[in-house]
């Protein structure tokens, strides 16, 4: 089995759609959010603190385990699964987000063959094409995999854009073709940037080729405006068909989850929750806060008092304060156990929303209170 998605209720007032993804792990509600285990593994937490935050999938970069340990390694591991302990379906990305990052002259790395660049490592010379990522994620095993695009940067000019979106279809069709993990579902990625005729035209081919799911991508490059991100989402969905998934890829700030999910979003990934961690942030419901603050120096009440994470149930903001600005790892575990818990919890409860059609109340609540401390 690769995976199957079946749409189970649609929210009467918008696009937000209640669905179920049955994987070879298991069966899993949607909307969902996907922490990210870049290294094959998510930042300072076990497999057993993401169970406990009720996670899903966890996404791994085909890049980073590309170069170390390496996907021959893995396999031998007996695939991602085995080598990082995780009982949970895993996405891989294509890597292409990493390797574009890299290349330095983009009319000059970037051809038809693939993308030339330099290892951040060691700065030796490489070539990742359509066919390699496919290679590699066959191997890593992973249950979802992602088709090779370009991401192009957020000041793409149309005619840029649509060189681009014309050449990931090619690299699309070229990496289905060689695709051949019977066990391994594969996503194709729709581009386009915030133009309407773009999207339409990246959505309509690549649902030709029949992919097991579809992504919505371009829209977390640097620079792009939430505006832009929302009128992609929109620009695509309707394109997409209601029997697979949609997959935002790169999206974590609460409020663009919401609005994702009302635009008939059902997963999405990022690696917020543990970035912000390290630097000594949390998501509560009135917004981020900050623990470098000293007026958290003598509050010994939980982070969050109705959060039911493993952080808030044992911990004070007087505690994690001194963790962080004394830098003791456990500050950024237990910030990062309680941002991913946060996120999921805020799938969940948008589930309930949809299933009741009260998203846009549910919206409005959570709006009000977010920005409370703000004003």
């Amino acid at each position: 089995m690769n995976i199957e998605y079946s749409l189970i209720h649609k929210e009467k007032n918008t696009n937000a759609r209640l669905g179920k993804l049955k994987t070879n792990y298991g069966t899993f509600d949607t909307p969902m959010f996907m922490p990210v285990g870049t290294k094959a593994t998510v930042k300072s937490l076990t497999p057993e603190e993401l169970y406990d935050a009720h996670s899903g999938i966890v996404l791994a970069n085909t890049y980073h385990l590309w170069l170390r340990p390496g996907e021959d390694i893995i396999k031998k591991a007996g695939g991602l699964h085995q080598f990082m302990n995780y009982r949970g379906p895993i996405l891989t990305d294509s890597g292409g987000f990493q390797v574009f990052s890299l290349a330095k002259n983009k009319e000059k790395d970037i051809t038809e063959e693939g993308v030339h660049f330099k290892s951040h490592i060691d700065g030796k010379s490489l070539l990742l094409t359509p066919e390699k990522s496919i290679e590699i994620q066959n191997k890593l095993d992973s249950d979802i995999a992602m088709s090779f695009d370009e991401c192009p940067p957020a000041s793409a000019s149309y005619d840029y854009l649509k060189n681009s979106i014309e050449r990931t279809l090619r690299w699309a069709a070229r990496g289905k073709k060689v695709h051949n993990n019977p066990h391994q579902a594969l996503f194709g990625i729709i581009q386009g940037g915030a133009y309407e005729d773009l999207r339409k035209f990246s959505a309509i081919e690549t649902v030709k080729m029949n992919f097991d799911g579809y992504s919505i991508g371009g829209v977390a490059n640097d620079g792009e405006s939430k505006d832009d991100m929302y009128k992609a989402i929109d620009y695509s969905t309707p394109y997409i068909p209601e029997d697979k998934v949609r997959y935002l890829m790169g999206v974590g700030e609460p409020i663009d989850i919401i609005e994702g999910v009302i635009r008939g979003v059902d997963i999405f990934d990022c690696v917020l929750p543990t970035r912000i961690a390290r630097h000594g942030q949390a998501f509560t419901r009135c917004g981020k806060i900050n623990f470098h603050n000293a007026k958290f120096k003598e509050d010994f009440t939980p982070l969050e008092d109705e959060c039911d994470c493993y952080t808030c149930k044992n911990y004070t903001k007087s505690y994690i304060r001194h963790l962080i600005t004394t830098d003791e790892m456990l500050g950024g575990r237990l910030l990062s156990i309680h941002n991913i818990r946060f996120l999921i919890k805020l799938t969940e409860e948008l589930r309930e929303a949809i299933k009741e059609d009260r998203i846009l109340e549910y919206r409005e609540n959570f709006l009000k209170n977010y920005k409370e401390r703000h004003k």
